[in-house]
């Protein structure tokens, strides 16, 4: 698949969200596990009468399991004439044809220089955890973590702070091989909803594998006392794994929002991410 839109193709924008419990991740693997690019690349298909052919989508943020999305972006290439032919009744199908987990909300031709990926100025991901002694709200098992001790939210705040900026944030994330572990933090925050919810808020340019999940690890040992408020930025600066640091469970996670710069600055912004690192999330 070419990063370019080839002659006589459209690239069209894809706005969606999704429930992560019963997926294996947004990208498509090996042994016909369920994922959310699978879904919507065979449903793709079948409405637009392609036949054997996918119409490979490429996604602003690539989840894990069990990881949800409210505002995720995708772009996919098409034919300018399937495009034409489909456009006005594309949206509704696939409504249909998908599974309810998954929803497509919005199809809209791309402007010029345009990318999923590439293009995204930010990611914004929010954590929630509850703290109350009974547990969670049933209505809310599936997207709130629970966690048995009390929670200092204005601590865990602090130690978010501390961690704003552009970091080597090797020491929370799992390292892939000829990727940067260099990104930049622009936000992160703690906040208790009025029902007591704990939401930890995080924006970044991009973020390695697993880095959000341990850094909500390292806020929550903050927050329940077993660690000083300086601890986090501790195992920042050290750069190194901390055996201490724990990968939180997946469904307390979802990704809220994708931001991309004004249409004329896009192909810019695209060439500026592309030199920076070569693996985004």
């Amino acid at each position: 698949m070419s990063d370019e839109v080839q002659p006589g193709q459209v690239r069209v924008r894809l706005d969606l969200s999704y429930d992560g419990t019963e997926f294996s991740g947004w990208a498509k693997q090996a042994g016909g596990r369920r994922t959310v690019q699978g879904e919507i690349e065979d449903a793709l298909r079948t409405v637009t009468r392609s036949g054997e052919r996918t119409y490979e989508l490429t996604v602003a943020g690539r989840t894990d399991a069990g990881v949800h999305a409210r505002g995720q972006v995708a772009h996919v290439d098409l034919p300018a004439g399937l495009w034409a032919e489909h456009r006005e009744k594309l949206l509704k199908r696939l409504a249909g044809r998908l599974p309810k987990d998954v929803r497509v909300w919005a199809l809209t031709e791309a402007p010029a220089g345009f990318d999923a990926r590439f293009a995204a100025l930010w990611r914004r991901y929010v954590y929630r955890v509850g703290d109350q002694p009974g547990g969670v709200d049933p209505l809310l098992r599936g997207h709130v973590l629970w966690h048995d001790w009390a929670l200092d939210v204005a601590a865990m705040d602090a130690a978010a702070k501390s961690l704003i900026g552009e970091h080597d944030f090797a020491a929370y994330a799992k390292r892939r091989e000829g990727a940067t572990t260099v990104r930049e933090i622009l936000d992160f925050g703690v906040r208790r909803r009025a029902d007591g919810v704990v939401e930890i808020e995080v924006r970044a340019d991009a973020f390695c594998h697993n880095q959000v999940r341990s850094m909500v690890g390292a806020l929550l040992f903050v927050g329940d006392g077993h660690r000083d408020v300086d601890w986090p930025r501790r195992v920042l600066d050290a750069r190194v794994r901390d055996s201490a640091v724990h990968v939180v469970r997946p469904h307390g996670l979802t990704l809220e929002e994708v931001g991309y710069p004004a249409d004329g600055l896009l192909a810019e912004r695209q060439r500026q991410a592309r030199r920076v690192r070569g693996t985004v999330h």
